[in-house]
């Protein structure tokens, strides 16, 4: 395998301008460094010396600043930066599952006379030591571009590709899949929305260094040149990554102004890989929020279900609030910006909001439940006596996630899911006075499919300082747990139904069919809620007397 070369090597500034003159010195150092683990290092576009502007955006707990990088900073040069990078001798190594998947293509575009790069998070996440957190998304479908235009590469693929499609050939992309792996392939372009469309003008273009400056940010403009793995990074976003800074490789107005949907995936980089936004890049979410309306539901959507998988998604939740984003597709959240008690000062909805999804386990659909659980406070919010109630929040939640949910289009189910956890969030807390076998018996059936899901959003609702509290709490959740795990051992408990079934009901009292079935097996099913299974023959003798009743009434 040939030794990647890395295009425009250089030091990397993370902090006092003072210091500006080390990073630049060190600059050869650092080459010759590259050299002897193996890199060959050139430069296509040296930047100027000096430390550059300070990075600005999202302070930690998501505090906005344009001020300086915080005490501590320091300069850090590309060798020093080897241990989290694929610099130092391991950029060859994790490479090699993308050689091995990409090299037949590579090849097959070689001997066509095209040159094809690699582009996209492969190539960052390869460069970037560690594997992505649990419970992300795999976002790692190959992407490439290439010289050559679309027809040149549905003829490239024709005959290697076990399938191909051209659902997005008008763009540039022809898409195909080989042993497993999806792949998909776009000519070099520069594209840009119209001020009211939702789809992009294509334009396809002969210079990668032209596709990549349409990129959404500097850490995902690299491309890795096939076969040869040459670096290409123009716009260094390689130094972005160990600064820790998330910029657009044009300015920021242009580049958002290309697909406003960046602005959405801004946040959504800046949790995952720990980024700093620059200055100006907030500046052009906080004035250009309003573009993200162009955006098709679905795009946003997607958007949404990557930034709850993130590892901490309240980092990425907090800049979307405070740049104004959230005002366009989820104008609940900071919607939820209050004090829940202006007399003891607890803390506000938003940021207990946050507080829970940060808390729930990677499971998307439970960190959409937690994101909405609380949503129908504000329109609940109610003064007596001194403090605030919030009463029936659930009901009024739920009608209002539906709603949303609606409208940012998400399937039926998902909806359902996220509704009914949303309705049930309270309902532990109805059970007070303990875990009778009747009170587990209707609170399982009530939670149906969703009883995990349910006792994590429980669990998780619980940010209280207050320790004494949250440890009654955590008892009563592992009571309750216990009683489950105790039940079903003795009944059916996860599929809780009435002794006989409608037949059997139209049989012993000689009914057709008809609403009284339905009160028939409601009454059955009630007995089996409060008594547990009663056998068949018990169940037809209290039908019986049951019914008798109804006939005396």
């Amino acid at each position: 395998m040939p030794d990647p070369v890395v295009v425009g090597t250089r030091a990397v500034v993370e902090g006092d301008e003072a210091e500006a003159g080390t990073a630049a010195t060190s600059d050869t150092t650092t080459a010759k460094e590259a050299i002897r683990v193996g890199i060959r290092a050139r430069r296509t576009a040296t930047p100027p010396t000096g430390a550059g502007p300070t990075p600005g955006g999202m302070e930690p707990r998501g505090r906005l600043s344009r001020g300086h990088r915080r005490p501590g900073s320091r300069i850090t040069s590309q060798a020093a930066y080897a241990s989290r990078t694929t610099l130092g001798g391991v950029f060859p190594e994790r490479l090699q599952p993308l050689v091995q998947s990409t090299a037949g293509l590579a090849e097959r575009f070689d001997k066509a006379g095209h040159t094809l790069y690699l582009v996209g998070g492969s190539v960052r996440d390869a460069i970037v030591a560690g594997e992505p957190e649990a419970g992300e998304p795999d976002e790692h479908d190959l992407d490439f571009t290439t010289d050559a235009r679309p027809d040149d590469i549905e003829a490239v693929v024709a005959g290697w590709a076990d399938a191909v499609w051209t659902q997005g050939k008008r763009f540039g992309t022809i898409g195909c899949l080989r042993g497993g792996q999806r792949y998909e392939i776009t000519t070099h372009r520069a594209e840009a929305y119209h001020p009211d469309s939702r789809k992009p003008d294509v334009v396809f273009g002969h210079r990668i260094e032209d596709d990549l400056s349409r990129r959404d940010f500097t850490v995902n403009a690299m491309a890795l040149r096939l076969p040869d793995l040459e670096l290409i990074d123009p716009f260094d976003g390689l130094i972005d990554l160990a600064a820790r800074r998330l910029r657009t490789p044009l300015d920021p107005e242009v580049s958002f102004a290309d697909d406003p949907l960046r602005m959405l995936r801004a946040a959504r980089f800046i949790a995952r890989l720990d980024l700093e936004p620059d200055a100006g890049l907030v500046e052009a979410v906080r004035s250009g929020h309003q573009r993200l309306s162009i955006v098709s539901a679905e795009r946003v959507r997607d958007e949404l279900d990557k930034i709850v998988m993130v590892p901490v998604p309240s980092t990425a939740l907090w800049f979307v609030v405070r740049t104004g984003l959230a005002d366009e597709f989820l104008p609940e959240l900071p919607g939820l910006a209050l004090e829940q008690d202006p007399v003891h000062r607890h803390k506000d909805v938003l940021a207990h909001t946050l507080a829970v999804v940060d808390k729930t386990s990677p499971d998307r659909l439970l960190r959409l439940a937690a994101l909405f659980h609380d949503v129908g406070k504000p329109r609940t919010r109610a003064f007596i006596d001194g403090g605030v109630t919030f009463h029936h929040h659930e009901v009024v939640g739920a009608r209002m996630t539906r709603q949303r949910m609606t409208a940012l289009k998400y399937s039926n189910d998902d909806l359902e899911t996220v509704v009914e956890l949303v309705n049930l969030h309270l309902r532990f807390h109805t059970y007070r006075l303990g875990w009778t076998d009747r009170a587990v018996r209707r609170y399982v059936r009530d939670a149906g499919p969703h009883l995990d899901r349910l006792n994590e959003l429980t669990r998780c609702d619980c940010t209280t300082r207050n320790a004494a509290k949250a440890r009654a709490l955590g008892r009563r959740m592992d009571e309750l747990e216990a009683r489950i795990d105790e039940l079903r051992q003795q009944e059916e408990l996860d599929a809780i139904r009435p002794d006989l079934d409608g037949s059997q009901v139209m049989a012993q009292l000689e009914l057709g069919p008809g609403r009284q079935v339905g009160r028939a097996l409601n009454f059955l099913l009630e007995l089996r809620m409060e008594e547990g299974p009663l056998g068949e023959e018990e169940a037809r003798r209290r039908l019986d007397a049951w019914w008798a009743e109804q006939a005396g009434a």
